[in-house]
């Protein structure tokens, strides 16, 4: 199961897109890691020899029933200045309406993040993030694809204060039968309300998965809190604006350590 849910949507693209270039226009960066608990994710790697963990769970909620990740492992390491290398491995549920509960493995994601611009104070940081989601569960119960997917984004970054705003998006490809090869696009503006404290809301859009299917539009809320450093309470929840998602959300703790941190 993928921490971004995958959520398939395919009406009002303009509309995203002012709204996409107005989140990226506002700008800002803060000392929170972007992505989780959003779906949006930014350009910015985990810091060279630096590493974050999480252990995390997804929630979803629409007409075909409930689906999310109880839970999933996310392992970020920066393998190179400017490059970071990403695994995600969950235990995944699934259940249709009036179906019985599905619990197993779910599919693994893999990708490299590579920022290929740095920010300054005229233009924005920029990188690319692909991502492979291997069927490594069991797609007849639900928990899984049946087909290797991949995801081709490009994230954008800009800063100021306390405040920051990331956003793009990219091309979904997605063999199978009956699915469709779709876009996705999001953008995200949160603030450091203090050093313990961050909130943020991100609009997230996609065209259509699967054949006969709509676009979504989802609003999403969420934010972080600080135990330190090295220690974060991550936590969103979100439903459509227009399409069929009744309810999204994520909570999960992230550990954050690099060769110079106390042991």
């Amino acid at each position: 199961m993928n921490r971004r849910l995958k959520i398939r949507f395919n009406q009002h693209r303009n509309f995203l897109f002012s709204l996409l270039v107005f989140g990226i226009l506002c700008n800002a960066q803060s000392s929170v890691s972007a992505g989780p608990p959003f779906i949006t994710d930014d350009p910015e790697p985990v810091e060279f020899h630096h590493w974050e963990f999480y252990i995390s769970s997804i929630y979803n909620h629409d007409s075909s029933g409930s689906s999310g990740t109880l839970p999933h492992i996310e392992v970020n390491y920066g393998a190179a200045p400017n490059l970071q290398i990403h695994i995600l491995a969950p235990l995944a549920f699934a259940q249709a309406p009036g179906g019985s509960l599905q619990y197993g493995t779910g599919e693994v994601e893999m990708g490299v993040k590579f920022r290929f611009q740095q920010e300054t104070s005229r233009r924005p940081m920029m990188g690319i993030f692909p991502l492979l989601e291997i069927p490594t569960g069991d797609a007849n119960r639900g928990l899984s694809s049946s087909a290797v997917q991949s995801f081709l984004p490009v994230w954008i970054q800009k800063s100021w204060g306390s405040w920051t705003s990331y956003g793009g998006g990219g091309y979904w490809i997605n063999p199978g039968d009956g699915n469709t090869n779709y876009w996705q696009f999001g953008a995200l503006v949160q603030k450091d309300i203090s050093k313990y404290l961050t909130l943020g809301s991100e609009l997230f859009y996609t065209t259509p998965a699967t054949t006969g299917a709509s676009s979504r539009l989802i609003l999403n809320i969420g934010g972080q809190y600080n135990f330190d450093e090295g220690h974060h309470l991550l936590f969103s929840a979100g439903h459509a604006l227009y399409g069929d998602t009744d309810l999204i959300g994520y909570l999960g703790f992230q550990w954050t350590f690099g060769p110079h941190d106390k042991k």
